[in-house]
């Protein structure tokens, strides 16, 4: 793999094919800040007008390029997908939101209700089977983060709703309720892992992207730490972080769909601090 040459390890793009032709006379070089340490490509390059974005040998239209934006859960600069269908993120998302929504205000006991097994169904078939799905077609758009969160958490909400039905017979598998919660706490933690992991991937996205993950992740420690010491107030705090990313989620989900075609109302991103943008 050929190595990059310091100035565009750095970022710096220059107007026209080649910066050594550069003058002093020129306007400020603009910047493409995302990383390219890892890449094949030799160099990056604009036009005079900055409308063509040269990737190598590869020329893009500016709008071609799209920045990090949490309604496609894509947390880098990337290139319109070669597929033309549709976003499955806010649907994928929508599955995921929509659980967490419900089993959240359970953990919370609000209204009084203690049994979580009204989620059982919607944790099968919408956050499970549907939001699966999605994350599978996030691979056909070239959408790895999409594919990994969406699949990953659509297998969360199957396994979370097969441990509720008695069908499976999960629960009364265990001789002691303080075995099966401490069970229920090493499944939690597992996912408390993955879903740092997905968090620290959303530092240089948008700011909803990166309050989303940021939530899901307390929001399952919290559980986890709660069944483990059996803390009814730890769960109970871990309901309120859950409200807290659903709503965000819903904000994405919105960001996701709504565009001047469909709506007086439109969000726009907003990037992080270093984030990479065109």
């Amino acid at each position: 793999m050929a190595t990059l040459p310091e100035d565009l390890e750095k970022g710096t793009v220059y107007h026209g094919s080649n910066p050594e032709l550069a003058s002093s006379t020129e306007e400020e070089p603009k910047t493409f800040t995302t990383s390219l340490k890892n890449s094949t490509i030799h160099r990056i390059t604009t036009s005079n007008d900055g409308d063509v974005v040269y990737l190598g040998d590869h020329a893009f239209h500016k709008n071609e390029l799209i920045n990090a934006f949490a309604g496609d859960l894509n947390p880098g600069v990337h290139k319109t997908p070669f597929r033309p269908l549709g976003n499955p993120v806010p649907l994928g998302l929508s599955g995921f939101a929509i659980c967490c929504f419900v089993v959240s205000l359970v953990n919370c006991q609000a209204r009084g209700v203690t049994n979580p097994k009204i989620i059982a169904s919607a944790a099968l078939f919408f956050g499970g089977v549907i939001e699966l799905i999605a994350g599978l077609f996030c691979l056909v758009i070239e959408n790895t983060f999409a594919a990994t969160a969406l699949g990953a958490y659509g297998g969360f909400w199957l396994g979370f709703g097969g441990i509720l039905l008695d069908s499976f017979g999960i629960a009364s598998s265990y001789a002691t309720t303080e075995e099966y919660t401490n069970a229920l706490a090493f499944y939690l933690t597992a996912w408390v892992i993955f879903s740092f992991m997905l968090w620290l991937c959303t530092f240089k996205s948008t700011w909803p992207f990166f309050i989303l993950f940021l939530f899901v992740w307390v929001f399952l420690m919290f559980l986890a730490i709660g069944y483990f010491i059996n803390s009814t107030a730890m769960i109970k705090a871990g309901g309120v972080v859950g409200l807290l990313a659903t709503f965000n989620a819903f904000y994405i989900i919105y960001a996701g769909v709504a565009d001047s075609t469909n709506s007086y109302i439109t969000i726009k991103a907003t990037p992080m601090p270093g984030a990479p943008t065109v």
